[in-house]
């Protein structure tokens, strides 16, 4: 338990210092965010410096995700992965040039005693097992997610940030929830792996919601990308890890869980509507 909540944070604090790196790249060459982002503006982004090496911190939080994913519970990793909106608001401070109102650190402490009782609520991860089905299911969810959204950027050019970091959100949830039922990790087997539609699941999700999140950067409105980034990755995941792979709270502590389920979501959200990860200056 300990470790995959480590790990956990440690993804939170990788991916919220991408966001803010990743974040710059973009204003870097979306100067005019009424202009419609297209492929060649988001490559443009992705190879700015700051942009890339926020790239290299989001590998590190890919394996944090990783790990945390198949050690503890799905509402629990994913809700605290959720706390880098926390981190990308501190972060801004000093480099993006953002301040913090009384309501924006207000809400940061209602995110981390969400966690800490989050926490303290958390049973065992479930080890139920689920059919191929299921494996096929989260592969063409994440085909059909990654389309609607794609679909959307064409369709609303400039207005989609919302849209798309919802998107990306779902995409990055169901990649949780294809590393949590993947096949050939424990023992390792390369020909299981290969041939889990869960494994092709994880890269959909990773390499779509990373597509959606950079598109939704570009647009200028990255409070209401980045809310709409923490409701996909973490209402969906935790809803199924409960209800499909047996993830559990403690005895009596459902409620607690629940609330402070809730909590830690609207916390992060009210950071990122806020504007506390708005550039100022």
């Amino acid at each position: 338990m300990i470790v995959g909540v480590l790990f956990a944070v440690l993804a939170a604090l990788a991916y919220g210092t991408a966001s803010v790196l990743q974040a710059r790249g973009a204003q870097q060459v979306s100067d005019d965010s009424s202009s419609a982002p297209t492929l060649r503006s988001t490559l443009a982004a992705v190879l700015t410096v700051s942009y890339l090496s926020g790239m290299a911190l989001d590998g590190l939080g890919f394996v944090g995700t990783l790990v945390s994913a198949r050690l503890i519970p799905l509402f629990l990793s994913q809700t605290i992965m959720s706390a880098n909106l926390i981190v990308t608001a501190l972060l801004g401070i000093v480099v993006l040039g953002t301040r913090l109102r009384p309501r924006d650190w207000t809400a940061i402490a209602v995110v981390v005693a969400a966690l800490v009782l989050l926490g303290l609520a958390a049973g065992g991860e479930g080890h139920k097992a689920v059919g191929t089905h299921t494996h096929w299911g989260v592969l063409i969810i994440g085909i059909v997610v990654l389309g609607a959204g794609l679909g959307v950027v064409l369709w609303l050019g400039a207005r989609v940030a919302v849209l798309a970091g919802l998107g990306a959100g779902a995409l990055f949830g169901l990649m949780a929830i294809a590393v949590r039922i993947l096949d050939g990790v424990d023992p390792f087997d390369a020909g299981h792996l290969l041939s889990d539609p869960a494994a092709y699941a994880l890269l959909i999700g990773g390499i779509g919601g990373f597509y959606l999140f950079t598109v939704a950067l570009q647009t200028g409105s990255v409070n209401g990308a980045a809310a709409a980034l923490v409701v996909g990755e973490t209402v969906i995941p935790g809803i199924v890890g409960i209800a499909l792979l047996g993830d559990t709270v403690r005895t009596g502590w459902g409620w607690v869980a629940a609330i402070a389920f809730v909590a830690a979501v609207a916390g992060a959200v009210a950071v990122a509507v806020s504007g506390a990860v708005e550039h100022t200056g």
